[in-house]
């Protein structure tokens, strides 16, 4: 889909399982009015760190524990 030098990397590899969507993937098409992005490998990212993965797999967001959140004064 893109003209990466190395092939595109996959949208089905493992690192994509845990939300955090660490990629290679270059944005083709960036909607961040709308909150989300296509990348090249064809996933669609959201803002909210969930995914949509090319053969129709959904990648739930992934949420931080509420002990980690900041607290604001």
């Amino acid at each position: 889909m893109c003209s990466h030098q190395s092939s595109c990397p996959s949208a089905a590899r493992s690192d994509r399982s845990d939300g955090s969507h660490r990629s290679d993937a270059h944005i083709v098409s960036a909607h961040p009015e709308q909150g989300w992005y296509l990348l090249c490998d064809g996933a669609i990212v959201f803002d909210d760190t969930g995914a949509l993965l090319p053969d129709g797999r959904v990648v739930a967001p992934h949420r931080v524990p509420v002990e980690h959140l900041a607290i604001a004064a």
